[in-house]
């Protein structure tokens, strides 16, 4: 099983891609012009935004981790290019190449609508209002509808490893109401998920994956050294960013790491 991964030296992937390949997974990493190429990993120089570099990508594989995307950034052409160009170029290539590869996305839990009155579910609407969550809930449709084997994986806040994210939170959640609750996951779980799916227990699912507690971002920024502003005003949206695993926990899926305050505690941060 030859496991291909795009955006393997992004956030996600640069974390997740040692793991599978310690857990025996054979990888292939998909590396725009520039980037070094990870220690005993095959790489393919390529561009998931120029179509005609993607087939040595994606022959002979038995499964895609699609992993590249673009988050943080005002240009929302680019995001849009990216997210949702790029991913139909990548599966246009797996279906005229590896057409019965096994095809995982990685996505985000902040498609559900702002004002859910539950945590979000897999089949509630959705309808999302910036770039980033729009362009993902797009590029969903186009894996869905493509007649491949595939699986949809929503995160949510991702950390921990030293990836530095969530000591940043602060900056992006000043605004913020700080009992606003968030659901997270930490990198060794998102390991555990995608073996999961490569091992097919996610196929023609979309599934949302989280730990066991969200924390509000007052508790979040306060693991980090930081204290957001008290608000004694009720909370007007409290179910966003809190996702709804049973799904995922019906499928397999348990949690290695139950709270953010557990990798603190265990030095995973």
């Amino acid at each position: 099983m030859t496991v291909l991964i795009t955006g393997a030296t992004g956030l996600v992937g640069e974390r997740l891609l040692p793991r599978l390949a310690k857990a025996g997974f054979p990888c292939r990493v998909l590396l725009r012009a520039g980037k070094s190429r990870p220690e005993g990993i095959e790489a393919v120089t390529g561009d998931m935004l120029d179509p005609s570099t993607l087939a040595n990508a994606v022959k002979g594989v038995s499964a895609i981790v699609h992993l590249a995307a673009v988050f943080r950034t005002q240009d929302a052409d680019l995001i849009w290019k990216s997210n949702l160009d790029g991913t139909r170029n990548v599966i246009a290539a797996v279906k005229a190449h590896a057409p019965d590869a096994r095809f995982i996305m990685s996505s985000t839990s902040h498609v559900y609508n702002k004002d859910n009155p539950h945590p979000g579910k897999e089949d509630d609407a959705v309808d999302p209002q910036h770039p980033y969550p729009a362009s993902k809930v797009a590029a969903e449709k186009e894996l869905r509808e493509s007649g491949l084997n595939w699986s949809i994986l929503r995160f949510p806040f991702v950390y921990g490893d030293g990836d530095g994210h969530l000591e940043t939170l602060p900056k992006h959640i000043s605004s913020w109401h700080p009992a606003q609750r968030m659901s997270t996951i930490h990198h060794l779980d998102i390991a555990q998920a995608i073996t999961l799916a490569l091992k097919g227990a996610f196929d023609r699912h979309i599934v949302n994956l989280a730990d066991e507690a969200p924390s509000s971002i007052y508790e979040l920024a306060g693991v980090v050294g930081c204290r957001l502003a008290p608000n004694s005003e009720p909370l007007p949206n409290p179910w966003y960013l809190h996702v709804d695993t049973s799904l995922a926990r019906s499928l397999g899926f348990r949690p290695r790491i139950r709270t953010v305050y557990q990798a603190w505690q265990e030095g995973l941060l």
